[in-house]
């Protein structure tokens, strides 16, 4: 499997989707003009020689269709609008292999401009010396499974429901019902954090005594991600306090910590990450506007995210399957030739045994999460028969045995997809 994100030529290459009013051609040397060395007028110090060396270029202006509407409010009014796919480029030297100055410049102020009335990032493709540059993960995939304990097959996971309001104690007893189940994954939702009613440390504290005492009896701790999402200080404190009580995973929301938040914990972490894309609707939902999941998913891979959220097969949220489809494989496809940066997709949002078969096959095998919260908390048998259903479903699918009829050797999932 080749390298999808390295760059060709040592420039950073960004590919848009574009729609303007204004002559295609003129928008575009407007948008590398503004995300480089120019701005709205000629100035003394935008020389030739300055512009060959730092201004961006237009590699690309294919020119798709055309509207008679603008996508977007507040551009320039015109009669036709044209639809475009952009790629433009810039030497590494305007920004070095810095993240958070990558974002500036392929998804800073261009979204504004009046030549456009829509724009979206498709495709991020950079230089080796980001690769070399940035942390990435430090578990990823192997790592996950020698902590979790799961060589093969996919990790079988959950959310603790409901997702606010348990206190510690009863957090932990639902952690108990799910580890004597055999789970191997457990993880708080994104809105848990450190509320009066459910402080961090005495949820970590009450959860890891059942993970620890468990592990004992079993032979095998189950990884359970702790929601660290907080300020730099906070982060750095429970992730050292879950370390300190034999925890095995922190979780973090991306788009509340940023890629500077992700990269100063990465640095501090001993821990794989879990990555909560919590409020990428608000990114990506308009197809006029934000951005592809692949570029953003690789951001957050170099600054050091070991698992990454990328929805789940029929859903309950309103994104498509081929869309999550495609988000699975961009995580899973090798970043870099010399620095694969291999991460692990999660799935989860509405997820049962119903989803196995169709995931195994859309990502070709099983180095995933499937995060299963009402699908296993949910079954009539009780936690354990829901876990037990949520495996036998994927062994079916590994198996490639129809459910129904691995269902008539399974009391639990039998049960299951009743209420699935």
């Amino acid at each position: 499997m080749t390298a999808r994100f390295e760059s060709p030529d040592g420039r950073v290459h960004a590919s848009y989707w574009l729609e303007t009013g204004d002559d295609p051609q003129r928008a575009a040397e407007v948008i590398a003009g503004e995300q480089s060395s120019g701005t709205f007028t000629a100035v003394p110090g935008e020389t030739p020689e300055l512009k060959a060396r730092a201004g961006a270029r237009v590699e690309q202006l294919e020119v798709i269709d055309h509207s008679d509407r603008p996508s977007l409010p507040g551009g320039m009014v015109s009669a036709r609008y044209t639809r475009c796919r952009l790629t433009l480029s810039w030497p590494l030297d305007n920004l070095g292999p810095s993240l958070p100055n990558l974002v500036s410049t392929v998804a800073g102020n261009l979204f504004e401009l009046r030549q456009v009335s829509g724009l979206r990032l498709l495709d991020l493709r950079l230089p080796a010396a980001f690769a070399a540059a940035a942390p990435g993960p430090a578990f990823g995939i192997a790592g996950t499974r020698r902590l979790a304990g799961v060589a093969t097959g996919p990790l079988i996971g959950t959310i603790v429901k409901p997702s606010v309001g348990l206190s510690p104690a009863q957090t932990a007893d639902t952690v108990r019902l799910l580890v004597a189940g055999g789970i191997d994954f457990v993880k708080d939702d994104e809105l848990q954090a450190d509320g009066p009613h459910c402080p961090f440390d005495q949820r970590a504290r009450a959860v890891m005594q059942v993970v620890n005492e468990a592990a004992e009896r079993s032979g095998r701790k189950a990884m359970v991600a702790f929601n660290i999402t907080g300020d730099l200080d906070e982060m750095r404190q429970r992730h050292d306090l879950v370390l300190a009580l034999g925890g095995t995973c922190v979780m973090v929301n991306l788009n509340s910590i940023g890629i500077a938040g992700l990269l100063a914990l990465r640095k501090h972490a001993q821990l794989p990450i879990h990555a909560h894309r919590a409020g990428w609707g608000y990114l990506s939902r308009s197809p006029a506007l934000g951005w592809d999941y692949a570029p953003w998913q690789l951001l957050w891979r170099l600054a050091g995210a070991d698992h990454l959220h990328v929805n789940g097969l029929a859903n309950k949220f309103s994104e498509p399957d081929e869309s999550v489809i495609a988000a699975a494989r961009a995580v899973l496809a090798p970043a870099f030739d010399d620095h694969p940066m291999a991460a692990m997709p999660v799935f989860s949002s509405g997820q049962t045994g119903l989803q196995a078969a169709p995931t195994h096959a859309a990502v070709g095998g099983c180095d995933l999460i499937h995060a299963a919260g009402g699908g296993i908390l949910g079954h009539p048998g009780g936690v354990k028969a829901g876990v037990a259903a949520m495996r036998q479903a994927w062994d079916a699918a590994q198996s490639g045995v129809p459910l129904a009829e691995h269902a008539r050797q399974h009391a639990e999932l039998q049960a299951a997809l009743g209420f699935w």
